[in-house]
């Protein structure tokens, strides 16, 4: 089964908007594309899975054990005609001096060919030495291919591909000119999510045009099929108890929050949840549910419509305050919070968490996080092993004026949560926190989410 694995030199090269227009390429020619994502990641997912009508599915060595990197792969690719691995940063680039977690770790891992995207802005000769060095510096890893991109025009092309012709042994497999057609906006947090872009399909299908007329398609599935890693699946689950059957959950899916992961969903679905999807900026009233699961987002870029949805505000208020379930994650937080301040401009917002969200030109908190259970969490306990849980959160607010007495559910070991010490608001059935968990790696959150539910369910 084909596959290959999209890098770059370094970050900002190009590679996000490389593999959704291989993506949307390789789709119009009919191939069914299951996409990849290295690391922790929303956006980017996004836009995959819009390019190919398909779930993008993370692999990250943090949250995630080998073995299930493999399995996970080898079942999401089983129906499918090709798969896309994306890579995060630079291909050597990762959190420790053997590069144990980098994206080359991974191709290997996966054994997947690569394809090196890079920005050829300014270079000519010099890009031979740069390709031969990511060569040699690990001989294990297969560098297939090269893409060009943000290329000057068709003289800059002819003069780049001469030299790695001469120089080097790697095919020039693409070279993509620069223009600003290409280009999809940036925002503070990164790429503007697909699922809030009014154009986004317009600028997929420009993506994949543009890639399908200066890319060697056909060359990049012969590489894909150079692939010696055996798919076998992913072994069935043993069968566990649908500790969610009855169980409503409800979560805003819309242009303030959308950032769920679609192995969570099919966790909380397989034990037998319903899911039931709202929007927070125009539906009226919240759902008749049992639990709340309000995932991250950009509330700040829909502040004015959450706030003049009030009906909305004050249901789920009053919803948590009778003790209703919940559970905020980043952006969930934050519409929990008093107000919401941004570009010297700040709305209401839900009113459980007694602080305020104000929004910061730079992160407040960025990249991996582990946490240790303080005890307070008002979810049940699973196993009697003092598990550290590893994660992620990436935001630009922090809370202001929480009271001292505030209950925690976590001290933050790695990364700064809410207060650089510790993360996980817990308020009578509510838990909210800056990070985002993951159900992989051990980490069966859903399981323990749903028997809450259940518990406070039966009284």
């Amino acid at each position: 089964m084909p596959y290959f694995f999209i890098s770059a030199a370094h970050k900002s090269s190009g590679k996000t908007t490389l593999s959704i227009g291989l993506t949307a390429a390789f789709q119009a020619r009919g191939l069914s594309v299951q996409t990849f994502k290295k690391g922790p990641d929303y956006i980017d997912p996004l836009w995959l899975s819009a390019a190919s009508g398909r779930s993008c599915r993370n692999l990250d060595f943090f949250t995630m054990h080998r073995e299930e990197i493999r399995q996970d792969f080898s079942h999401f690719m089983q129906d499918s005609d090709l798969g896309i691995i994306e890579g995060n940063k630079g291909l050597y680039d990762g959190l420790d001096l053997e590069g144990s977690n980098s994206n080359a770790a991974l191709a290997s891992l996966l054994q997947a060919p690569v394809i090196l995207v890079i920005d050829a802005r300014g270079m000519t000769r010099g890009i031979a030495p740069l390709i031969l060095g990511y060569q040699s510096f690990d001989p294990d890893i297969h560098i297939a291919g090269v893409v060009l991109n943000k290329v000057g025009g068709s003289r800059h092309e002819e003069k780049l591909r001469r030299v790695i012709e001469h120089y080097t042994d790697v095919s020039v497999v693409g070279a993509v000119h620069y223009s600003q057609d290409l280009v999809i906006d940036e925002r503070h947090l990164g790429l503007l999510p697909s699922n809030e872009a009014e154009r986004a399909r317009e600028k997929i299908e420009k993506l994949g045009s543009a890639v399908a007329n200066q890319v060697d398609l056909q060359r990049i599935l012969e590489i894909a099929g150079n692939t010696s890693l055996i798919l076998t699946g992913k072994a069935d689950p043993p069968d566990m108890p649908r500790i969610g059957s009855g169980i409503k959950i409800g979560y805003p899916q819309d242009r303030a929050f959308g950032f769920y992961y679609p192995g969570d969903l099919e966790k909380l679905a397989a034990a037998g949840a319903d899911l039931v999807a709202f929007d927070c900026t125009s539906d009226a009233h919240m759902p008749q549910v049992d639990a709340l699961f309000i995932g991250g987002g950009f509330p700040e870029s829909s502040m004015e419509l959450l706030e003049r949805n009030r009906s909305m505000r004050d249901d789920i208020r009053a919803y948590i305050e009778n003790g209703g379930v919940a559970y905020a994650e980043c952006g969930g937080l934050m519409y929990l919070a008093r107000s919401l301040s941004w570009n010297g401009k700040t709305c209401k917002m839900a009113g459980v968490i007694p602080a305020d969200a104000v929004m910061h030109s730079r992160p407040q908190g960025r990249g991996y996080v582990r946490l240790s259970e303080t005890g307070e969490s008002p979810w049940p306990v699973l196993s009697d092993k003092n598990t550290v849980i590893s994660a992620h959160e990436f935001h630009y607010s922090a809370l202001v004026g929480l009271p001292e007495d505030t209950r925690f559910a976590y001290d933050v070991l790695r990364g700064t949560g809410i207060d650089g010490k510790r993360d996980g608001i817990v308020y009578k059935n509510l838990l909210a926190s800056y990070t985002h968990l993951r159900d992989v790696g051990g980490n069966q959150w859903t399981r323990r989410f749903l028997s809450h539910v259940e518990r406070v369910k039966k009284g």
